[in-house]
């Protein structure tokens, strides 16, 4: 299949792609990477009118760290995390991620922004960027404005990102010197789309945890936290049995969607092993640097 005939335009500002975008209202999309939205054209699933690229506006290639966030602009690609771009423990973690995410073409191409717009219910980065609460900042007709992650993602392929609205920004909070991060996940070869993944990261004081965060894909309609699993974790010391509780807990507040190569009951056992995967990881990343 080839895309249905649409228009092409072209901005150079922020400000330039919302107008672009107002003169047709839910009938033009953003490209940056283009790596899920021309898929999908080819298919003809979406059929825009109008295509807005973005990819000439140069202030959303910054990726910069102040008063203890990481921002990260629209058009950064997944490869430009694959080295840590910071000393936190949070550039580790993206760095981490950033080579579970599709194979090098993908990541040479596609972004960040792009991937959280798109919303798959199993992709990585909304699984992180829902773990740490992240700030989603959008532009549109009304002006800027951000939305917490948490409420950010909606049902599968869709947010709360409004007609006429663009993501230009991601803000990640720094995590610490106290804090470990892991990352885990399972699929069925090294290009596909996980089945579950799991996000954890782990702060700690004199032996005992202080924070935790645990963010999942791939067991409901959108990425989660499990709340009852990082509560479990708080006061308690770095340990196996305390990992693998947390995973058990984990694994009751997820409503994963059977799909051909993974049924209900295999995704929660899953949910329960990786969560406990990623907070071993967390620990060993915390226990190696000191």
């Amino acid at each position: 299949m080839k895309p249905a005939p649409f228009d092409y335009r072209a901005v150079g500002s922020p400000q330039e792609a919302v107008s672009a975008l107002a003169e047709r209202p839910g009938e033009a999309r953003v490209l940056a990477g283009g790596q899920s939205l021309v898929l999908e054209m080819n298919y003809r699933r979406e059929r825009p009118k109008l295509l807005v690229d973005i990819n000439g506006i140069s202030e959303l290639e910054r990726i910069e760290e102040e008063g203890g966030v990481l921002w990260v602009g629209a058009l950064v690609r997944h490869r430009d995390f694959e080295e840590p771009v910071s000393a936190d423990p949070l550039g580790r973690l993206l760095s981490r991620v950033s080579r579970y995410i599709g194979h090098p073409p993908i990541r040479t191409r596609g972004t960040m922004a792009g991937s959280l717009a798109y919303a798959h219910p199993v992709a990585e980065w909304p699984a992180v960027a829902v773990a740490l609460d992240a700030g989603i900042e959008l532009l549109g007709p009304d002006g800027p404005r951000a939305v917490s992650a948490g409420d950010f993602f909606l049902r599968p392929f869709a947010t709360a990102c409004r007609p006429g609205e663009m993501i230009t920004g991601v803000r990640l909070p720094l995590l610490g010197e106290n804090s470990g991060v892991g990352f885990a996940e399972q699929r069925r070869t090294q290009a596909s789309f996980a089945l579950v993944a799991a996000v954890a990261t782990l702060t700690v004081e004199d032996g005992t945890i202080t924070a935790a965060r645990i963010g999942l894909a791939g067991v409901a309609g959108r990425p989660i936290r499990a709340r009852e699993a990082e509560e479990y974790l708080l006061g308690s010391p770095l340990s196996a049995e305390a990992f693998a509780e947390a995973g058990r807990r984990a694994v009751r507040e997820t409503d994963p969607l059977p799909e051909p190569h993974a049924g209900v009951a295999y995704r929660r056992h899953a949910v329960g092993v990786l969560a406990g995967r990623a907070l071993e990881q967390a620990a060993a990343d915390l226990e190696g640097r000191a």
